[in-house]
């Protein structure tokens, strides 16, 4: 490891331990030529997981892609950014343990609908409008009727 400062090739790990999720370590490293100190992250390389689109393209998975559809559908909405990231992390996790290079996109967005549908109806229903492209009011009071008769059950 390089001393970002200075350049130097040698150092000294001071303190490691994982991270909360316990998918990386943080090391804390001090330089043994300028003993100025700095953190690094240790990630297991993992093959791309690539999403297979609707017309068939195929893209790198972006976990940021999720969370920013997720955010637009939650906007004004009571629900925090750290209980949104737990939503997406649960996801990507989820995706990662049932497939191993390729998801269809389809999948991705009815597993966000099923956790937008825990977690708040109105934001469920946003997603589900854009994500399932409504053409018509009808097609939306639908969606609604469905979501009151589950809460009357």
């Amino acid at each position: 490891m390089r001393c970002p400062y200075c350049g130097y090739n040698e150092d000294k790990v001071i303190d490691s331990r994982e991270t909360q999720d316990a998918t990386s370590v943080r090391r804390r490293r001090e330089c043994l030529n300028c003993g100025r100190r700095y953190t690094t992250y240790e990630y297991v390389e993992k093959t791309p997981l690539m999403v297979v689109k609707k017309d068939g393209r195929r893209e790198a998975f972006q976990r940021e892609k999720v969370l920013n559809g997720i955010l637009r559908a939650c906007h004004k909405r009571p629900i925090s950014v750290e209980i949104l990231e737990k939503v997406v992390s649960e996801i990507e996790k989820e995706i990662q343990k049932k497939f191993d290079r390729e998801v269809e996109s389809r999948y991705i967005g009815e597993l966000v609908m099923e956790k937008l549908s825990q977690l708040d109806d109105v934001a469920y229903v946003r997603f589900a409008s854009v994500y399932r492209q409504f053409k018509d009011i009808n097609q939306f009071l639908r969606e609604l009727r469905e979501i009151l008769s589950k809460k009357m059950r």
